[in-house]
């Protein structure tokens, strides 16, 4: 089956095929790095992990550049109000390069706990200003931007697809779409900044053959992605609330300039609610990744995410959260079990599974499916390990294979050495293994010794600890539990 991608831009699944086989390029919009990361964050990030794991391992070489936004992005997410870097330097009282370099690795500790691979280039706005400033020349002449008192705008009227990606296709569509006051120096209502003269006092500019100033937010994706990765992309993602003006305004600036299509499929992710209401800094109601770690372990969150496809909603509780975490234990037990019980004589075929999961990922990521597909797998498999007869050698080996494969490598909720524990550390599994079997060892003798107030006590406790113990016909096991 060919993999198929919902394309932002003409608002249907598409056949996929890079534009350069076999490798794909693909550029995500990065973190403002103003602030810790919070939920929405993490539902994006770990949606597009799993699109870049599920191209390689359908055999593409990707080249995978997500960028940091340390300058130009201000409080109103257009061309007016304070530089959010800024604004929080002044608020910790320190400088916007501190602040940028300490919730940068603040984020990536955060995708670290969330199994989220690292991009092939993590390009920062403010180390690529020479490109946007030649990026902003070429625009000047050929007629697509304009100075004017020091700032430097690109003309809508220039580009007169402006606003197909959003749909805001007429006049009247964009100028209700402009959330800042008409400026005087502007020739339209829509134009936007390419480059902004720095008043008295701001923190971030550069010298340019304009002013003393600083980038426009939406410039630095055009500049980075195209230095990186060509002048058209196969696939550029971000958030739905991206589409306008943001990536609006890079496929005019950047097709302005090439004369090229900008990108081939744009993928958009869809927002985590609370209540229904948006998750977001500017809103004061989203939930900090590094708070959420000290209830929940990051596998679980990984996990509730997955559950929902990424071009639809997730609505935040705890709850559905602990709802995930007796799901996500399901499927870790199974593949205990598949690795501690003794093989019997019964064949289970795993073609139908593996099948059905590829169907699931071919059809643009479809991770819920996968999953369902992945629990009626456990579930068989239980089945069949209960039977008198017992799976054989082989098909233990093959469903293990599979679940480590389409678990972990695919989806990243499962793990092979490592477990991650619910304050976001990394606990060694083999570690872990070893310390209960230790206790295990102890709870036998105890009872060989009928010393069943000891042996109820190590039960006991390490029941309070999150493990319970099994005894069943092939022995102790034990699981963790929510």
């Amino acid at each position: 089956m060919s993999l198929f991608i919902y394309n932002s831009l003409g608002r249907t699944k598409e056949k996929f095929v890079p534009l350069h086989p076999p490798i794909v390029t693909m550029y995500v919009c990065g973190p403002t790095v103003y602030g810790h990361a919070h939920l929405g964050h993490a539902k994006s990030y770990v949606s597009f992990d799993v699109v870049v794991r599920w191209l390689r391992h359908s055999g593409y070489q990707v080249k995978y550049v997500q960028n940091i936004t340390d300058v130009g992005h201000l409080t109103d997410d257009a061309d007016e109000g304070e530089d959010k870097i800024s604004k929080q330097a002044r608020l910790e009282k320190t400088d916007p390069m501190e602040i940028s370099q300490f919730y940068t690795k603040s984020f990536y500790e955060d995708m670290d706990c969330l199994m989220v691979q690292r991009p092939n280039i993590a390009p920062n706005a403010a180390g690529h200003i020479p490109e946007q400033i030649d990026l902003i020349e070429q625009l000047i002449k050929t007629g697509h931007a304009y100075e004017v008192n020091g700032n430097v705008y690109f003309s809508v009227e220039s580009f007169p697809e402006y606003g197909k990606l959003s749909g805001r296709t007429n006049q009247d569509a964009l100028q209700s779409g402009i959330r800042v006051e008409i400026r005087s120096d502007k020739r339209h209502p829509s134009d936007f900044a390419l480059w902004k003269k720095a008043e008295e006092g701001h923190l971030m500019k550069w010298r340019s053959p304009w002013s003393i100033g600083y980038p426009g937010w939406h410039l630095e994706c055009s500049a980075m992605s195209m230095k990186y990765l060509g002048e058209t992309i196969d696939i550029h993602g971000g958030g739905m609330e991206n589409r306008f003006p943001h990536h609006d305004c890079e496929i005019a600036q950047s097709e302005s300039v090439t004369g090229k299509p900008y990108v081939r499929f744009w993928m958009h992710n869809n927002m985590v609610t609370v209540n229904g209401t948006k998750m977001g800094k500017s809103l004061k109601n989203f939930v900090n990744l590094k708070d959420l770690f000290k209830i929940f372990d990051p596998i679980v969150i990984r996990f509730f995410i997955l559950q929902s496809h990424y071009r639809s909603p997730l609505d935040f509780s705890e709850v559905a959260i602990k709802a995930s975490t007796t799901g996500l234990e399901k499927l870790r037990e199974t593949q205990r079990r598949l690795g501690e019980q003794r093989p019997g004589t019964l064949a289970f075929d795993m073609r139908p599974f593996e099948q059905r999961f590829s169907e699931a990922m071919d059809d643009d990521f479809n991770t819920p499916i996968a999953i369902a597909v992945l629990f009626e797998l456990s579930k068989s498999v239980n089945a069949a390990l209960d039977r008198t007869e017992g799976m054989s050698e082989t098909s233990m080996q093959e469903a293990a294979a599979f679940l480590d494969k389409a678990g972990r490598e695919i989806l990243g909720i499962l793990q092979d050495n490592s477990q991650t524990d619910n304050s976001g550390n990394e606990l060694n599994g083999k570690r872990l293994d070893a310390v209960i079997d230790v206790l295990l060892d102890l709870r036998a003798e105890a009872r060989k010794n009928k010393d069943f107030a000891l042996s109820d006590k190590i039960r006991d406790r390490l029941l309070d600890a999150g493990i319970e113990i099994k005894d069943t016909k092939e022995g102790v096991s034990w699981s963790k539990k929510s």
